[in-house]
């Protein structure tokens, strides 16, 4: 089964998605990029909020959207996100030269770390085996951009199944994410990744607007249903928010 990852930007959110069935809860900003942080204070208050209601439901934040090339302030800011008490830290990894050495700093860091490597040009195969090898506790695949374009159009399923795989021969946890909406439910139904990520799909009016827990609910529902039931309702009968997430 794929599990509903659920961005959301502030205490109010965090709960409705719980409540809404959300399997993970995801802190961020969606207005400050891709992986938008939130103040480390602001980090804690949610996530206080959240265990005092949901004891056992994971909590994974952002670091924010910075360069893989500064090593230094990525880890210090993974430090930072992993203190304010959530169970894991989301950093996003572009492809280049200061990709492998990132990456390498981030396994050795004392912090359940999820790299998140971004597709919009492309991921060398070879990063992808590297940073299944150095024992993350989970994997993801997402675009930086919000451009109306999703995952699927950077890379094909194919190959993004290898990958996935990749993860999963490791024994840590597969993701996916970037712009994912209503058309691309089979497709992540097909790779059945162990985590699904959405933001503008859960919202009222794109990823800026408040999430709606209705869509929340119906996207837990549609991950979860087995396929021979696709047919007989929701998804198609839910609304169609904007896909951007």
């Amino acid at each position: 089964m794929t599990a509903l990852l659920a961005s959301v930007r502030s205490e109010q959110e965090a709960l409705a998605a719980a409540h809404a069935g959300a399997e993970l809860i995801d802190l961020k900003e969606p207005r400050s990029g891709a992986l938008g942080g939130l103040p480390i204070a602001q980090i804690g208050r949610i996530a206080a909020a959240l265990r005092a209601q949901y004891a056992v439901k994971p909590i994974s934040a952002t670091i924010g959207d910075i360069d893989s090339e500064d090593v230094d302030e990525v880890a210090a800011r993974v430090m930072d996100v992993s203190a304010a008490g959530v169970d894991y830290v989301k950093v996003g990894v572009t492809p280049g030269a200061g990709a492998k050495r990132c990456l390498e700093a981030l396994a050795s860091l004392p912090a359940a770390v999820v790299p998140v490597l971004l597709a919009d040009a492309g991921i060398d195969a070879a990063l992808v085996a590297h940073a299944a090898s150095l024992g993350f506790v989970g994997v993801m695949f997402d675009t930086a951009a919000k451009d109306g374009r999703t995952l699927f159009d950077h890379v094909d399923e194919e190959t993004l199944g290898h990958w996935l795989g990749l993860a999963r021969k490791q024994g840590a946890m597969s993701g996916i994410a970037g712009s994912l909406g209503w058309a691309q439910l089979e497709r992540i139904r097909a790779l059945a990744p162990d985590i699904a990520g959405f933001r503008g799909a859960l919202c009222v009016d794109g990823r800026g607007s408040s999430l709606d827990p209705q869509r929340v609910t119906q996207w837990a529902q549609a991950l979860h249903r087995p396929a021979a039931t696709l047919a007989e309702g929701a998804p198609g009968d839910a609304p169609r928010p904007a896909p951007h997430a």
